[in-house]
């Protein structure tokens, strides 16, 4: 499954939270250097769908706040 997140990196109390229009907001405590908000997005998203980090995969966004990420081992939800 493919979802699209943005990310903000250096917040006081990390989280994964979903708005209002169902985008999903990644919050980290890293620091948008060398790839370690990345990577504390990789781990929060692993947690947050309860897989292993290794199913998580950083597709595109690797400089910006708005990223995408490739989960395997989930099935999107049924759409209605």
């Amino acid at each position: 499954m493919k979802v699209s997140v943005i990310t903000h990196p250096n917040s006081k109390r990390p989280r994964v939270e979903e708005d209002l229009t169902g985008m999903l907001h990644v919050y980290v405590a890293a620091p948008p250097l060398e790839g370690k908000a990345n990577m504390a997005a990789i781990e929060a998203l692993a947690e947050y769908y309860k897989v292993k980090k290794s199913a998580v995969t950083l597709l595109s966004g690797h400089t910006s706040k708005h990223k995408r990420f490739e989960i395997q081992g989930i099935q999107p939800p049924n759409l209605i």
